[in-house]
Order: C-alpha cells, then sequence, then structure tokens
C-alpha cells in the first residue's frame, strides 16, 4: 500500500506488481499537456470529504462513456489514488484521464481560500463547452470563460444556452430561490451532474423542502437569492452582480445550508 503524498505536483499511475510498488510517478512537462477526456475534484479537509462515493462513481462512469481503461483497473486506480490523498492540511485533488494515452493521473493541489461568497457578471456568456454533461474536456474553455469574468470584476461567469437560459456557472451549478422553493435549470438542459447538487437535492427532499426544475435567464434572477455550488466552495451565495443593474439579495437561507453541508463530511475510506 502506498502512503499518502505531501506535496503539490501531478503524478502518473501505473497499476502496481505487489504490495510494495508504489505505482507512481511524477509526470514530465509534456505528460502534464494536452486535453483531458475526464476530470474531477473535491476539497479534502483534514482527511475528509464530501460524497466522496459519488465522486468515485462519476469518474468511473465517465471514464467507461469515452473508451477508457477497463473497470477493474479504473477501480485499482481509485483505490491507490485514495491512498495517496493526504489526510492533513486543506486539498483540491483532480483525478484525470488524458486523451489519446488513456494515462491515468492524479494532480495533487493545495486548496484555494474558499469564499463564503462569490461576485458574478450579470452578462450571461454563451457557452463554449462541446462535452457540458463530462468535466474535462472543455476545462480550457471555461478558464477562459473566468478570465473574462475577473476582467470585469466578477469571480464566476453564468453560462446560458442559445435561448438565454442558465444553465450553470463556469465552475459550479447554479441555484435560486423563489419564494420558498429551491430552484435549479431542468436536467434535459446540457448541465454537468453536480455532486453537491445531488446532496442539496437529497437534503431538501428530506427537509421537505420544495425543489423546482425551472428555466430563468440571468435577468430573472434579479433580486433573488442565487447560490453557487460546487465540490470545493460548497455553497457560495451571489453578493453582487457585476458589468450590469443587477442586484443580490440577502443570503437568508445560506448559512443554515452551509452549516449542514460542512457537517456532512466523512473520513476518507482506508484499505
Amino acid at each position: 500500500m502506498i502512503g499518502p503524498a505531501v506535496a503539490e505536483g501531478l503524478l502518473r499511475w501505473a497499476p502496481g506488481e505487489g504490495p510494495a510498488a508504489a505505482g507512481w510517478s511524477a509526470a514530465t512537462g509534456a505528460a502534464v499537456g494536452g486535453r483531458l477526456l475526464v476530470a474531477d475534484s473535491w476539497l479534502v479537509r483534514d482527511g475528509r470529504v464530501r460524497g466522496f462515493e459519488r465522486h468515485r462513481e462519476r469518474f468511473l462512469r465517465a471514464c467507461g462513456e469515452c473508451g477508457g481503461p477497463p473497470l477493474h483497473r479504473l477501480v485499482e486506480f481509485w483505490q491507490d489514488m485514495t491512498a495517496a490523498l493526504p489526510r492533513t492540511g486543506e486539498w483540491f485533488p483532480r483525478v484525470e484521464l488524458a486523451a489519446g494515452s488513456l494515462e491515468l493521473r492524479l494532480l495533487l493541489r493545495n486548496a484555494p481560500p474558499l469564499g463564503s461568497g462569490v461576485r458574478v457578471c450579470a452578462d450571461g456568456q454563451s457557452d463554449p463547452r462541446t462535452v457540458p454533461r463530462r468535466k474535462g474536456p472543455d476545462l480550457d474553455a471555461l478558464a477562459r470563460v473566468r478570465r473574462r469574468a475577473s476582467g470585469e470584476g466578477a469571480d464566476e461567469a453564468v453560462l446560458v444556452a442559445h435561448s438565454g437560459v442558465v444553465l450553470e456557472a463556469a465552475t459550479a451549478s447554479v441555484l435560486w430561490w423563489e419564494d420558498d422553493t429551491l430552484c435549479l435549470p431542468p436536467p434535459r438542459l446540457p448541465v454537468l451532474p453536480g455532486v453537491t447538487v445531488g446532496l442539496i437535492q437529497e437534503q431538501a427532499a428530506r427537509t421537505g423542502t420544495r425543489v423546482a426544475h425551472r428555466e430563468r435567464t440571468v435577468a430573472e434572477l434579479d433580486g433573488r437569492e442565487v447560490w453557487l455550488v460546487n465540490a470545493l466552495h460548497g455553497i457560495r451565495p451571489v453578493t453582487g452582480w457585476t458589468a450590469g443593474p443587477m442586484k443580490a439579495a440577502p443570503a437568508v437561507r445560506a448559512p443554515e445550508w452551509r452549516t449542514w453541508l460542512d457537517g456532512i463530511m466523512e473520513p476518507l475510506p482506508e484499505h
């Protein structure tokens, strides 16, 4: 069994040849570049994670859908990757399936500062993704969207369909409140199946909170409590809209839900 890693870096994985085999090697500069077929990431805080099994299922399913390695190899990779994750500190690891080589990798990164709120560009951005329901192939395009938003004083940008309907943000799902109803885009739209959104929907069902799928433009979110949700930051209420006249409503419901979400982190499995 391999022990936890302790430094940032991109690690290449190869099947182990016994209990003493590490199975990892540092990636070269050439290996770092190139398009990803699949990627998945999450927050690790002192060895605890939210929805870890859901991330596993999403990653394995996505790899299978795009002709990745056989399932038994993916399971072996996931087990070694889990053992390599640090058990102290805050980290934001990413698992990758590289295009072409079908190489499986672990990008180990320190977690960036976590935000409790987010400023969003009020101008909806045309969706640049080619594979919207799979994380990985479009990461570079989404990074460019965020850079444009940063140039307008925003932390994030909302992607919209040709009709102007809200899809999601560049790195997060979009949820909002209409009276006492928690709303999100219909699943028939090209949106990534978010792990954290799934956890929130299940909690809503447990607590009797009404959930509805609704089509809204960015302008129709004016004056509402809007959340950006992902595995890194959890729930971030929109605290301001830039490049437009929109106003953000006070985050009345977010604190309670953030407390709940922080409380469901579980220890990484040990092997």
